[in-house]
């Protein structure tokens, strides 16, 4: 479970990253960092899901 929370930290690190750039104005990068959070973040979410059915969740 460690490795959800860890994943989970790092897409709100580049969510962050792409606020503090897209304010320096780079917004192609700001976009990368958008990409790369929600990725991290979507993988969180489904290993998350994933291990929540194994446990017998809902």
């Amino acid at each position: 479970m460690r490795h959800v929370y860890i994943r989970g930290i790092m897409g709100l690190i580049w969510l962050a990253a792409a606020v503090i750039t897209g304010m320096g104005g780079s917004i192609e990068m700001a976009g990368l960092y958008v990409v790369l959070g929600g990725a991290f973040l979507f993988s969180a979410y489904t290993t998350w899901k994933k291990e929540q059915d194994k446990k017998g969740g809902r």
